[in-house]
């Protein structure tokens, strides 16, 4: 049962419920995912813990919607969240305050509906070049091939020129410093032990160092080129604010970056998972395949066709259901606050997880199950906040339609051209770091369609 307290004014509000000890020494060395799986279906939707602060992890969706919309002002963003500076600056992901508001006015005609249409057939082009050297019965790491042709996109849309030298290291960099933040976050983001030097420190400066001599170079010739052109950084450098003024090279540097890390991973991701499902069930694979012959024809893929694209779309929605690529959104009180009753305090830290609330059986029929067709019908009875891949409430991802295009163009690109078969002897294992992995990759067999 909840805890009942005094209230520093007076009034009685309740504590959650909190986890014993004995709950983590029956989760003890397992899968994050699955410590807080366990802990909301035994505890409810709000839980507290002490490890070793006060952490509370959220899993209602009505708590959410508080905590992200309602109440948003009274949060910051997690210290997890706040190590990605480290990195990438003072980007939209990371900042806060005015700076995070200013940033926002500046980039969001960059993403506005007509820009972002604008860009499809880049990204049908590239896809369809990708795959032009997939063979039948060879076996593929779609994983790979996804965050290949997503970084192909991604520095096509962002510079414009042919930056391909320059857009592949940028990517392997960040990647390396991806794979040494995930190897942080235990330490790092928990105590004081994590910020003292240590080799992965070391290999995080070193590739920082290495990210800024590239995209400061490219902005500096940008500057001397002039703004021209329609690329996003061609956008960015054009922008003003109310007031007249203009990105520095330094913001524009972190808005880079930060647009190289959302553009490209999480999108990625999505792709992956869709196509190993998709693979592991050839049911709903013929039945993609069919609503692209009926909507396409056998030629490429449109921004126009996105309307009727349906399942191609629910086939993408299911998969960031059942494997979110950023799987966990967490925020830090900035002042004593209630959410549903219960008082939280100043500094706790608040974690919300999609591969929780989205696999809850109280909230979507049969949760474990691959059903594409529960997005054809029905979804619009969802809570507001039982599904969230992008976030929410005023710091959604800005790129969210972006995302959401790029997804279905290439999708639909692929799955129109290959039949995929799951390679059993490579198992699929998520990896929940900053972002949910495939540790690995996903291996699959290619065949060509008809």
């Amino acid at each position: 049962m909840a805890q009942v307290f005094d209230a520093p004014d007076g009034d009685r509000a309740r504590r959650p419920p909190r986890a014993a000890w004995r709950d983590f020494l029956r989760v003890i060395g397992r899968d994050p995912r699955e410590v807080m799986t366990y802990l909301a279906r035994r505890h409810g939707p709000f839980v507290r813990t002490r490890l070793p602060m006060h952490i509370y992890f959220v899993s209602g969706p009505a708590h959410i919607e508080e905590v992200l919309v309602k109440q948003a002002a009274r949060f910051r963003k997690d210290r997890v969240s706040r190590m990605l500076s480290r990195a990438i600056g003072e980007g939209l992901v990371v900042s806060e305050g005015e700076l995070w508001r200013r940033q926002r006015r500046l980039m969001q005609p960059a993403f506005h509906q007509g820009e972002v249409r604008s860009y499809g057939a880049v990204m049908v082009d590239l896809a369809a070049e990708a795959i032009a050297s997939w063979r039948a019965g060879e076996a593929r790491n779609v994983h790979e091939e996804m965050m290949a042709l997503t970084l192909n996109i991604v520095a096509k849309l962002l510079f414009g020129a042919d930056l391909a030298a320059d857009a592949r290291e940028i990517g392997q960099t960040i990647s390396a410093l991806m794979e040494d933040f995930s190897g942080e976050l235990g330490l790092g983001a928990l105590t004081p032990l994590g910020r003292l030097p240590r080799p992965r420190t070391w290999r995080i400066r070193r590739n920082v160092r290495r990210l800024d001599r590239i995209v400061y170079r490219i902005i500096s010739e940008r500057r001397r080129a002039g703004q021209a052109g329609h690329d996003l950084l061609a956008l960015l450098l054009r922008a003003r604010d109310e007031d007249g003024s203009r990105m520095t090279d330094q913001q524009l540097r972190d808005e880079t970056l930060t647009l190289f890390v959302a553009g490209h991973e999480t999108t990625a991701l999505a792709l992956t998972y869709a196509l190993y499902l998709l693979a592991t069930h050839p049911r709903e694979q013929d039945a993609l395949a069919a609503e692209l012959e009926g909507v396409l024809a056998g030629r490429r893929p449109e921004v126009g066709d996105l309307e009727r694209l349906k399942l191609t779309e629910a086939v993408l929605l299911e998969a960031m259901r059942l494997y979110p690529p950023v799987w966990g959104i967490g925020r830090q009180a900035l002042v004593d606050v209630e959410i549903g009753g219960y008082r939280i305090p100043r500094g706790s830290s608040l974690f919300m997880s999609q591969w929780v609330v989205h696999r809850d059986p109280a909230l979507f029929e049969d949760p474990e199950s691959f059903r594409p067709t529960r997005w054809t019908s029905g979804a619009q009875s969802l809570p507001r906040f039982a599904y969230f891949p992008f976030g929410g409430g005023p710091r959604i991802c800005i790129g969210n339609r972006f995302a959401m295009m790029e997804a279905v163009l290439i999708l639909a690109t692929v799955a129109q051209r290959f039949r995929l078969q799951w390679q059993a002897d490579h198992p699929i294992v998520p990896l929940p770091s900053i972002t949910l992995r495939p540790q690995g990759g996903v291996w699959v067999k290619t065949e060509p369609r008809s």
